[in-house]
């Protein structure tokens, strides 16, 4: 499942011909970039009195607590993560392009 998903990663990014090691590599790394971007996102939606508590949550690593944060504190959250990472993606294939 991991290869499969990574297959589709690869192809969204537009470096499905590079060898099967560097697609991972570079997935692994996009994938830490779109987190970051969608985190950072979310984050700027946030009342400047939240922010703590949302940094809180998060380093605490209690995905449940932080969604139901979210999801009273950032109505439509997931779609600014989703603009974000879609974002992100634009700008590898910006930066892959020759």
């Amino acid at each position: 499942m991991q290869d499969e998903l990574t297959a589709l990663i690869a192809a969204d990014l537009g470096i499905k011909n590079l060898p099967i090691e560097e697609q991972r590599a570079l997935v692994a790394q996009f994938g830490e970039i779109a987190l970051k971007a969608a985190s950072l996102a979310v984050f700027e939606k946030l009342a400047e009195d939240k922010r703590g508590e949302f940094t809180t949550l998060a380093e605490a690593g209690d995905g449940a607590a932080l969604k139901a944060f979210l999801d009273r504190e950032v109505p439509g959250h997931e779609e600014v993560a989703k603009v974000a990472v879609a974002e992100e993606v634009k700008r590898f294939k910006a930066f892959q392009a020759p």
